[in-house]
């Protein structure tokens, strides 16, 4: 075999090498760049930049990442001295972990308000020639111990059961991050800002069903500081009537099976009690929540004042049915059911006109389920009027309505055997007695006269 033969060969032998050798590089590259253990993810580091901390309750540091955490370090700085307030290293695969930071006793000569948080954090992956992926943050602190300037102007005398305060309030803080009142059976309203910066007002409400009622205004800051200021009020515990509601055949075959036809056809063949109990519970449960979501928002732009004239929708309306009926339904002598009348029945003749004698704007205007033809108007400050069983709509929803409209007919759509007007009156979702909102000295008592004093003690300031 000739030189040139054997050289050509070993030549071809080598590439074949060089190739092999190329393909297994690769691959070995290919395999690190896909293995988890070689993953390139940074840890997260959950935590805002800037932050104002009250220094009682320890600030929440969550790391995240892939392939686990390794070494955390976080250290606090006031600018001049600096003290490690935790440096870790995890011999367990934690991909995620939550940490809480407490402000050290010892190690600043002096609290200062301003501080710098460094935090590093490094995880398991062997990437970086094994030394993993690592991640840092600086997050400034300011140290915020005061609690937000809270304090009541002026408020209602009393509330009855079932019925409407006035509370006008200052709440003041540089951080204000929540305001509202917090009430004893978890309902929460939400104050108006009123005439004046740091100003509020609201309209607050004592449920018919809930036998006691106390509110309390609540302000709280971005670093956590919490201010409460109860509303001190008269509580009138008024007794509301209870009736006791034997139901005929005639009614159940009626009007509750159409109901039930027109809103759950899967319910035709159930029995008389199982059709009313869909319709006085599951139904009207569905239609309240419809009221409750139109009727629930108040005005989040500041008012100067607020003013309504008494409401009166019916022309020589007559009250058929009271706010406040404790109903407890029978068949054949056993109770079956229990609902509270939350509205004002009044009517006149068939067909009559409904009026509205304040201003506002239409948030609802469609049928809903029990409460038939259902209107619902805004009159601000968070205060709805309701119309029920209407015949037909005058108005559509959207709509700005003057006083002294007409809106609609009356009646008798949805759970309703004759014609008639289902009035209601809510405060930020809460149904209330109309009584009140039909009664200028109530009113004027109770709302204007406290709003009116509130500003002249506002300008005194």
């Amino acid at each position: 075999m000739s030189s040139k033969r054997r050289y050509s060969k070993k030549r071809g032998l080598s590439t074949v090498v060089i190739a092999v050798v190329l393909i297994l590089i690769i691959a070995g590259f290919g395999f690190l760049y896909s293995s988890s253990m070689f993953e390139r993810n940074v840890p997260k580091i959950g935590i805002k930049s800037k932050i104002d901390w009250n220094l009682r309750a320890p600030l929440k540091l969550n790391l995240s990442d892939d392939s686990g955490i390794k070494y955390v370090r976080v250290s606090l700085s006031d600018g001049k001295n600096s003290v490690n307030l935790i440096e870790k290293l995890y011999t367990s695969i934690l991909k995620q972990q939550t940490i809480a930071i407490k402000f050290p006793k010892t190690g600043f000569t002096s609290l200062k308000k301003n501080f710098k948080l460094f935090i590093e954090v490094t995880d398991n992956s062997k990437w970086n020639f094994f030394s993993g992926n690592s991640s840092k943050k600086v997050v400034n602190i300011k140290i915020d111990r005061r609690r937000p300037e809270l304090f009541i102007i002026n408020n209602s005398y009393k509330i009855i059961k079932g019925g409407v305060a006035t509370v006008v309030f200052k709440a003041k803080d540089l951080n204000l991050k929540e305001l509202y009142i917090q009430t004893n059976f978890g309902k929460i309203f939400y104050p108006t800002p009123f005439y004046k910066k740091d100003y509020f007002v609201s309209l607050i409400a004592w449920p018919v069903e809930q036998k006691k009622f106390r509110a309390t205004i609540v302000a709280t800051d971005d670093a956590g500081n919490i201010t409460k200021v109860p509303v001190r009020l008269f509580y009138v515990n008024k007794k509301y009537k209870v009736s006791k509601i034997p139901l005929s055949d005639r009614f159940l075959d009626g009007k509750i099976s159409d109901l039930v036809a027109e809103n759950n056809p899967g319910l035709i063949s159930a029995s008389k009690i199982e059709k009313f109990k869909y319709v006085n519970e599951t139904l009207r449960e569905v239609n309240e929540k419809v009221i409750q979501n139109h009727t629930t928002p108040t005005d989040k732009d500041m008012i100067n004042n607020f003013y309504q004239k008494r409401f009166y929708p019916l022309r020589n309306g007559k009250a058929v049915a009271s706010f406040g009926d404790h109903r407890y339904y029978s068949y054949k002598k056993q109770q079956i059911s229990e609902a509270w009348h939350l509205g004002l029945d009044l009517a006149s003749v068939a067909g009559a006109k409904i009026k509205t004698q304040n201003s506002g704007v239409v948030v609802f205007a469609d049928p809903n389920g029990i409460y038939g033809n259902n209107l619902i108007i805004y009159h601000g400050l968070g205060l709805y009027t309701l119309y029920g069983h209407c015949s037909n709509f005058l108005v559509n929803k959207g709509d700005q309505v003057k006083a002294g409209q007409v809106i609609a007919n009356t009646g008798s759509t949805g759970l309703a055997l004759g014609d008639h007007l289902h009035f209601g009156v809510l405060v930020q979702g809460i149904e209330v007695r109309p009584e009140e909102w039909m009664d200028r000295s109530w009113m004027k008592t109770n709302v204007f006269n406290i709003i009116k004093t509130s500003k002249k003690m506002i300008d005194r300031k």
